[in-house]
């Protein structure tokens, strides 16, 4: 085997038509992505693409890399790198073994996840986690953020949980999935129905009554006034995936109380659908004497917002005095969540959290080569 090194791994991004192969080290991209076809239909052919690509990679590289780590959709058992049965590569059915298939070709660890889990991870990481943190202790503010919850809005709506610093994974590799969650205008239909590109269009439709074949991005347009069409029905098109959002949002943040960072094209549209989402997840629920409660135990802020943030910001803790004694201890009065949009952008974001996932597992000795 060539000479390795420790912090370069090779990483994919796998589309339903083609394959994007790159290399990070030290969270920068060290070569110029290769593209190639990607095959869908043809195990063999799909394959062999992979390793010739992954080849050219260390050819441009110039030297061994650690491990390689990327995402690839599921249905999966992403621990043990079987892929199932997918509905966009009908050459994958009945599981086929991936990682372990590569891990034999290159002789090096290999790490598949979903792309909302590497989201996450990317922005916990090497994202908005630490870009908030850094602008609280600048700002004097002690307070600092461990989790994490994010999602991805596009085709479907994806997402990822961090805890301290550790990807959720799951015992079955479903940690952090939101997809599937109820869907707030009708608990019968899962939350991606209303989450999702067809959700924006299907929306604008029964709205505006205009069926012609729209993208999310000609009804942004529409909304921004660059567009001729319903502006109203565009709008609330985009109000109503952040209400469907909101939902999903807050009852995971029962659990995971962190910072939601969203991603994904549809957040381009940030501005129509934070506002709406903030909303939902700042409502109320009862009890049956009528009492009233907070959705959540905190208080949601649209961090896109100049004012939110600020108030997001403002230090609002103090120093209580301990019971009998001149010590004194800082209490935390208020409790806040910040939702925010990803700034390294979806694709980079995994790209980071699949590299940062890597060396993590190497440098816990737990690779899957030393578990099987």
């Amino acid at each position: 085997m060539p000479d390795n090194k420790q912090n370069a791994i090779l990483t994919l991004d796998a589309g339903g038509t083609s394959f994007v192969f790159s290399a990070i080290v030290d969270n920068r991209e060290a070569v110029e992505p290769i593209c190639c076809e990607a095959y869908p239909s043809d195990l063999g052919r799909c394959l062999d693409s992979m390793v010739a690509s992954f080849k050219k990679v260390i050819d441009k590289l110039g030297y061994y890399p650690a491990a390689i780590s990327f995402a690839f959709p599921g249905p999966a058992d992403y621990l043990n790198g079987v892929i199932g049965d997918l509905p966009n590569f009908p050459a994958f059915r009945g599981g086929v073994a991936l990682g372990p298939y590569l891990e034999e070709k290159f002789n090096i660890p290999v790490f598949i996840n979903n792309d909302g889990n590497l989201f996450a991870y990317g922005e916990a990481i090497a994202g908005a986690l630490p870009e908030l943190n850094g602008e609280l202790a600048g700002l004097g503010n002690p307070k600092q953020y461990k989790n994490m919850l994010a999602v991805t809005l596009g085709t479907g709506f994806g997402g990822g949980v961090v805890i301290d610093g550790e990807l959720l994974r799951g015992d079955n590799g479903c940690g952090g999935d939101v997809w599937l969650s109820a869907n707030k205008l009708d608990n019968s239909l899962i939350a991606e129905e209303g989450v999702s590109i067809r959700a924006v269009k299907r929306v604008y439709r029964e709205l505006s009554g205009d069926n012609s074949e729209l993208t999310p991005k000609d009804i942004f347009d529409i909304a921004e006034g660059e567009r001729d069409g319903d502006r109203e029905a565009a709008v609330a098109s985009f109000e109503r995936l952040g209400e469907v959002a909101g939902f999903t949002i807050s009852e995971s943040l029962n659990i995971v109380d962190g910072i939601v960072v969203v991603g994904g094209g549809i957040s381009k549209a940030s501005k129509y659908i934070l506002p709406s989402m903030i909303r939902e997840m700042n409502g109320v629920r009862k009890m049956v004497t009528g009492e009233v409660f907070p959705r959540l135990q905190m208080k949601a802020y649209n961090l896109e917002d100049e004012n939110e943030r600020a108030l997001f910001m403002k230090d609002d803790s103090k120093t209580v005095t301990v019971p009998g004694s001149d010590k004194t201890v800082l209490y935390h009065q208020t409790k806040k969540i910040g939702v925010m949009v990803s700034r390294l952008g979806t694709s980079r974001a995994i790209a980071f959290g699949a590299y940062n996932f890597a060396l993590n597992e190497l440098n816990n000795n737990s690779t899957k080569i030393n578990n099987r």
